[in-house]
């Protein structure tokens, strides 16, 4: 059916071709398909074709352009359409079309459920303390010199912890009760291990430089030029003195992929070269932290590289609310690893221009809450890119 309309219709053999030379396509031949494919769906099926229809078509996408299926999602088809939730590229196209029917989109997205960093999670963590012995462990760590020691009572505290996390007149003051975060390195990714276990925590590090780095700047290449693109790419190339290193460069093309979109009519869209500055930000060393940290404001997380240079970084920091927690990280990869950890170990929200960026880590790279987690029909796409590229 998919293939008819699309030989069928002006410009539909376009699409074959370009799937052909590339195995993929690019987001302008992507619209003109699914503009095609509604098209031929309204005229078949009137302005409000049964959801069945729409999963055929769906289903007829993926079938005959193989390497545009995303494996992580149950059928492979939800980005273009999900009969659970009504969304999707074609869902989208029909709204547009008939936007003075709106009874057939009455169907909230809530039907998916939202897990992520904030999603109260049941752990079978064991030797924790409580009561008495856990106020007197929090207070006995405050002051100890003895960093095993503290190693030791930051973990038998987690459950304690997580439930002061999840009461909303307590999680914003959690690092004035658990102070050794702040000088004591390898606390948020000791925490996280025991939310998710060992083979959860590595995943990100582990498959980064084989498999997603190079797959990233495979699909990025074909981004439309410009100066931050630009810039990032060339990192992958040569050595630059002003730029940051390659791995911190291509995790940042990442938000060029799955950049900002506006929420709400109040809400202005940012670019995603703003979006860059909200995951990580240079200061030079011999900066004041203190000055640094008053002048850029409270915020959700984001990484703080410390060094002479932006190629050249000392030290690393997670910041959250306007402390910094030392990463026990000497590379960049291994620091955006703290970052993105740090979400779920202090249960704090993404970062409303980031959430495409992170929920792809999240479901994508190391496979947390994955079919459970509410996911926009371009992370779906991006991921389906990714796996499917060839390097």
């Amino acid at each position: 059916m998919v293939y008819v309309a699309l030989h069928q219709k002006n410009r539909g053999e376009d699409i074959f071709k370009e799937y052909n030379a590339t195995k993929g396509l690019s987001d302008q031949t992507r619209r003109k398909l699914v503009n095609i494919l509604v098209a031929d769906m309204i005229e078949s099926h009137g302005r409000v074709p049964p959801i069945n229809v729409r999963v055929t078509y769906a289903l007829g996408i993926v079938t005959l352009f193989p390497n545009l299926k995303d494996k992580a999602s149950p059928t492979g088809y939800e980005h273009y359409y999900d009969p659970h939730s009504g969304q999707g590229y074609l869902a989208y196209r029909l709204k547009t079309v008939q936007r003075n029917t709106t009874s057939d989109f009455k169907r909230s997205s809530k039907s998916a459920d939202q897990h992520g960093p904030k999603t109260l999670r049941e752990t079978s963590t064991s030797e924790q303390l409580s009561g008495d012995e856990c106020r007197e462990a929090m207070s006995a760590m405050k002051h100890s010199a003895d960093q095993p020691g503290v190693r030791e009572k930051i973990k038998a505290t987690f459950k304690h912890r997580q439930s002061m996390l999840h009461d909303p007149d307590q999680s914003s003051v959690i690092l004035d009760h658990f102070p050794r975060f702040l000088d004591t390195p390898g606390l948020i990714n000791q925490d996280f291990t025991m939310l998710f276990g060992e083979d959860v925590s590595g995943k990100f590090i582990g498959k980064w430089p084989t498999f997603y780095k190079p797959r990233i700047i495979t699909v990025c290449k074909s981004l439309r030029p410009g100066t931050h693109v630009d810039d990032l790419l060339s990192a992958q190339e040569e050595a630059n003195d002003y730029g940051w290193d390659s791995d911190l460069a291509a995790i940042l093309l990442l938000i060029h992929l799955l950049p900002p979109t506006a929420k709400g009519k109040r809400h202005g869209k940012i670019s995603a070269t703003e979006a860059t500055d909200h995951v990580v930000k240079f200061m030079k060393v011999g900066t004041s932290m203190v000055t640094f940290l008053d002048r850029v404001g409270s915020a959700q997380p984001f990484l703080l590289c410390v060094g002479e240079k932006k190629s050249s970084i000392q030290k690393f920091y997670v910041i959250l609310d306007q402390k910094a927690i030392p990463c026990v990280a000497q590379t960049a990869v291994a620091a955006f690893d703290e970052l993105f950890k740090a979400h779920f170990v202090f249960a704090v929200s993404y970062d409303e221009a980031l959430c495409n960026f992170y929920t792809f880590i999240q479901t994508t790279m190391y496979g947390i809450d994955v079919g459970t987690t509410k996911e926009s029909p371009r992370v779906k796409e991006i991921r389906a890119k990714v796996d499917h590229t060839e390097v």
